[in-house]
């Protein structure tokens, strides 16, 4: 285990020769804000970078819609025409151009937007049948809480309900409805499956999960079936991305876990213990550098450098870059 001097951030390698790649400087100041703003605005959902380099935020403020934010941090733009409630989302470059994936939470639909904010695809919670959601308790009526969406090679599209009924739902390319899997029964229990990630690491190539309130990363085919738990005794894991032959995985409970191939921890990143973990609440004054509160949302730029939204009403985004 060695300590950054500057900011006494630790980073645990698990294997020697990974140390150099899983070395992360934490950087102070990002993103810089408009002199209009105080602040990013209330944040519960995510961040993805796109193959220019920019990097995008959901805002869920009622006008907050999408920023975006250059590599220097500078702020770029605003996509008002983003839904305020997208809870998860990727960026994905397709032979017909880049989009966005995105999971709204209330809107009961998932969206493919151009980036500049146009939709072009909308995938209704409408066409799922009635057996795979939660009942509302008043009313008995079915309904939905999107959470997570990501796009598996051959394009089709996985969405995940990971704040009612913990089903995945599978939609083919063009938007048909054609599966779903998971939920709160055995074999999978799932509870809070919060964000899902496709794992191209393995042939085929399979779904990564963070199975939140288990404390556990979980892994499935594209076709249902569980496979196993990756890793387990996390602390709220919230977010996944895959980065070479590694997973990075965002715990709410205040800290990034690296994992290598076989699930083992390569490395740790931004622990923190203090006060306001885990929460939205800690107001920006108090925050400290490095030091993770609520992870919410992972992404990595084409370097390597790690960006991480955090669960906040303030708006927070770290900035961690890989050891040159």
């Amino acid at each position: 285990m060695k300590t950054t001097p500057t900011t006494g951030i630790l980073v645990a390698a698990g294997v020697a020769t990974l140390a150099a790649a899983l070395d992360f400087a934490p950087v102070a100041g990002w993103p810089r804000l408009p002199q209009e703003k105080t602040q990013i605005g209330n944040m519960h959902g995510d961040v993805a970078v796109s193959s220019a380099g920019e990097v995008y935020v959901s805002v869920q403020d009622p006008q907050g819609g999408i920023q975006v934010y250059a590599d220097d941090g500078s702020y770029l733009r605003t996509i008002a025409s983003a839904p305020p409630d997208l809870h998860g989302f990727v960026i994905r470059l397709q032979s017909d151009g880049e989009y966005i994936y995105g999971a709204r939470m209330r809107g009961q639909e998932a969206l493919k937007m151009t980036l500049t904010g146009t939709v072009v695809q909308t995938l209704p919670a409408s066409v799922v049948p009635d057996e795979f959601k939660n009942r509302n308790a008043q009313t008995g009526a079915p309904n939905v809480l999107f959470t997570s969406v990501d796009v598996a090679p051959n394009g089709d599209i996985y969405v995940a309900d990971g704040y009612a009924s913990d089903y995945i739902h599978r939609f083919s390319s063009r938007g048909t409805y054609l599966a779903s899997f998971g939920g709160k029964k055995e074999p999978y229990g799932f509870s809070t499956m919060h964000k899902i990630a496709i794992d191209t690491r393995f042939q085929p190539p399979r779904i990564i999960g963070t199975d939140r309130a288990n404390n556990r990363v979980v892994h499935l085919s594209l076709e249902g079936q569980f496979l196993g738990v990756v890793a387990k005794d996390l602390l709220l894991p919230a977010a996944v991305t895959i980065s070479g032959d590694h997973a990075i995985v965002g715990e709410l409970g205040g800290r990034v876990t690296i994992l290598d191939k076989t699930g083992a921890v390569a490395a740790r990143l931004g622990a923190n213990t203090g006060e306001g973990v885990g929460t939205n609440k800690l107001p920006p004054d108090q925050w400290k550098t490095g030091l993770f509160l609520s992870p919410h949302g992972v992404a990595l730029n084409a370097r390597g450098d790690l960006f991480v939204s955090e669960f906040s009403a303030f708006g927070r985004v770290h900035r961690f870059n890989a050891g040159r």
